[in-house]
């Protein structure tokens, strides 16, 4: 079973970065650059893991936090 991780950041490079590292250890990777297109990501992809920043735009990473866990 490959896990799917969903990375959400508004740094391109730094998606990039993790995105590369992650599938080279044999992740399924997904991305997002704010908290509404992740909370999207999150309702049609289920991801088994979150790398979530927390200063995003327009949803922030503890909004977005709280509205999973409820």
């Amino acid at each position: 079973m490959t896990y799917r991780i969903l990375v959400v950041d508004d740094d391109p490079q730094i998606v990039r970065l993790a995105r590369s590292y992650l599938e080279q250890a044999g992740f399924n990777v997904l991305t997002a650059g704010d908290g509404e297109r992740a909370l999207h990501v999150i309702r049609a992809d289920r991801p088994d893991l979150l790398v979530l920043d927390l200063m995003l735009p327009a949803r922030s990473g503890w909004e977005l936090a709280r509205l999973i866990r409820n």
